[in-house]
């Protein structure tokens, strides 16, 4: 598995992070096989969440559970949670008190007294950003949190949040997958004024944004058709795409997963794939496998997505 450092960081991260929204009905072994395999293949970053789960927390929490790191073992490994949507009540808070609170129940339940990344989970509305400047600050000071990001954050509010926060950003998780890319096709379409590709819905350049501004995107749901409605793999809906991927994934000696992450990943923007699978053999296929994909087989298989290149 390749290494970085991630920009704006003294952090060595790799290219690929095992997310663990899914683990809430897994078992303590499951859950120790999940994390072997993402070890053994170089993937030392694991993404949670406060609401991950069925009540706050109880994604950590089983993580912490199951695994009973021992400090050694803790300062091996990147954690990264994120904060900001209330459950079941839909609405967001990224007030200083919720950030603060929160952040605490994830040390609590996550077993450590310190993590490597919070990141925003949701854009606020009613965000106040000297708010999020003083929980930052206050969190950095006190030795809680090292990093600091956000997730599904447009350029504009990123912007917003930098009119106080003085911490780097240095995360944008978003969605992005072959089929659902729109912070790839628009820009690649964005004088073609009669086609829908060239419609600006990414929030404005996001991609190029966090790349001008060294912030990281990592992409979750990397192998979703759309927003959690099943994986394009296998879908006879993307038959010529799935075409495409089979064949490179033979020509390389792949697995078809590595070869969707290697999509990703060979975007010049150095970008993260945060895979939210529970499978072992699924996680271990994408660290062991990708490759350096050619140009041609990139755009290759981007029109194979049936995205346009004018």
């Amino acid at each position: 598995m390749k290494t970085y450092i991630l920009p704006q960081t003294d952090v060595v991260a790799p290219r690929v992070v095992s997310g663990q929204m899914r683990i809430a009905d897994k078992s303590n072994e499951a859950i120790r096989a999940l994390y072997d395999a993402a070890r053994a293949g170089g993937v030392n970053y694991f993404d949670h969440a406060d609401i991950y789960g069925n009540d706050w927390h109880q994604c950590e929490r089983k993580f912490a559970d199951a695994l009973q790191l021992s400090s050694l073992e803790r300062d091996e490994i990147i954690l990264q949670t994120k904060c900001g949507i209330i459950r079941g009540e839909g609405y967001y808070d990224l007030s200083y008190d919720h950030i603060m609170k929160q952040v605490d129940g994830s040390l609590e339940a996550l077993g450590t007294d310190y993590i490597d990344f919070l990141l925003l989970h949701r854009p606020d509305a009613l965000v106040e950003p000297e708010e999020v400047a003083r929980a930052f600050d206050d969190l950095h000071r006190s030795g809680k949190v090292r990093h600091f990001g956000v997730s599904n954050h447009t350029p504009r509010q990123i912007d917003v949040l930098k009119t106080a926060v003085k911490q780097p950003l240095a995360i944008n998780q978003l969605q992005l997958s072959l089929t659902n890319c729109p912070i790839v096709t628009q820009g690649i379409a964005s004088n073609m004024a009669r086609e829908s590709q060239s419609v600006v819905i990414d929030g404005g350049g996001v991609l190029d944004y966090c790349r001008a501004n060294q912030i990281t995107v990592q992409a979750w749901s990397p192998f979703q058709a759309r927003f959690f409605d099943g994986t394009f793999l296998g879908n006879p809906q993307f038959a010529p795409l799935n075409k495409v991927i089979a064949r490179l994934a033979k020509s390389y000696g792949v697995a078809e997963e590595a070869i969707v992450a290697s999509w990703i990943t060979r975007h010049p923007a150095k970008m993260q794939v945060v895979l939210g699978t529970t499978t072992p053999d699924r996680l271990r296929a994408v660290a062991d496998g990708t490759v350096e994909l050619t140009r041609k087989e990139w755009y290759g298989l981007f029109r194979a997505a049936d995205h346009i290149v004018p």
